[in-house]
């Protein structure tokens, strides 16, 4: 009951806005405001699905005077790149990985620190939520001019995949050269187990990976299913939940300034009532995505409780190497670790 009383009461609130937000635009007679947002995964990814449902309902709260145009499969850039179209204004909005973003702020791979190695969702999920999020959405709005809409979507376990090396256990890792999405941590994570870093944008992964650019990979189920990647020769895959990833929503300051306050916060309400449903779906899609990738022949192996734990002891007594690599400053590294075990 309260839920859809709160749900009445954000449309009564979008109805109260609308009218204030048209007649301020037809005003001045100008059309209704387009957001052009970049993503560089497919159009079938959560990610793109969840963005795509949050600007229609942003759309349709406010009357049709904020349209979108969403550029999938990195139409317009990859990740690694969209942030400096945003800060260039040549884009008005993206989500993108955190892990691409910590070039900008290093603060980002905080999700790498191995306490969190092989831990349940929600355990990034209360650090990304909490102080570690805030840290690093300040550092984020400040250094890109953006403004961060809320908690990020939940991609899920990152994990490793390979084309014709079989991956029973972690030791298979080494010597080959894996492609990682960026990111210090990820490619200090993939030293540490004794593979060879590789950083590719996601689009150009496909045909590196069929040209035997690399021999496997760090991603996730739905990423590889929704690309298809079997095709490519992806036939292994060592799911040892090495952290989750997420996205970072993020609108530019320029296009942020244009709307009123009224606007602003139906937006940043929508996606506060929005995130939990974006992230239940994004589970369920790893959950599909490994069943079409068994469907296709993609062998997977489930490395023990213990095993985890074994691996995740051996990390962290190397953890200052990460601390260092990564840039981690003091302030994320204990807002991380304490929201996992209560003490930094």
């Amino acid at each position: 009951m309260q839920s859809l009383l709160s749900r009445r009461a954000l449309g009564r609130s979008a109805v109260a806005v609308v009218g204030t937000f048209g007649i301020l635009r037809h005003a001045r007679g100008e059309t209704a405001l387009k957001i052009r947002c970049s993503l560089d995964t497919a159009p079938s990814h959560v990610r793109n699905v969840s963005i795509v449902d949050y600007l229609g309902k942003v759309k349709d709260a406010t009357g049709g005077q904020i349209d979108s145009e969403v550029f999938h499969s990195g139409q317009l850039y990859p990740d690694l790149q969209v942030a400096k179209a945003l800060l260039q204004g040549q884009v008005d909005m993206a989500c993108p990985g955190l892990w691409t973003q910590t070039g900008i702020v290093p603060d980002c791979d905080f999700c790498q620190l191995p306490v969190f190695y092989g831990r349940p969702v929600e355990a990034t999920e209360k650090a990304s939520d909490g102080a570690a999020g805030k840290i690093v959405n300040g550092q984020i709005e400040s250094k890109l001019r953006v403004k961060v809409l809320g908690p990020y979507v939940d991609l899920g376990f990152q994990n490793w995949y390979t084309t014709k090396v079989p991956l029973r256990t972690s030791a298979d890792i080494k010597g080959l050269k894996i492609r990682s999405p960026g990111g210090a941590g990820i490619s200090w994570r993939i030293s540490f187990f004794g593979g060879i870093p590789n950083t590719t944008a996601w689009p150009n992964v496909p045909l590196a990976l069929s040209q035997g650019t690399f021999d496997g990979f760090v991603s996730t189920n739905e990423s590889v299913a929704t690309a298809k990647l079997w095709e490519a020769g992806v036939k292994y895959s060592y799911q040892d939940r090495q952290y989750v990833g997420q996205y970072m929503p993020m609108i530019s300051h320029t296009f942020w300034s244009k709307l009123t306050p009224d606007v602003q916060k139906i937006m940043l309400d929508l996606w506060a009532s929005n995130i939990s449903t974006y992230r239940h779906n994004a589970a369920q899609k790893q959950t599909e995505a490994r069943k079409t990738m068994e469907a296709n022949g993609v062998q997977f192996t489930d490395p023990s409780d213990e095993v985890i734990a074994a691996a995740r002891k051996a990390m962290q007594a190397d953890v200052n190497t990460l601390i260092k690599d990564a840039k981690l400053s003091p302030d994320v590294v204990k807002a991380a670790e304490t929201s996992v075990n209560g003490t930094a």
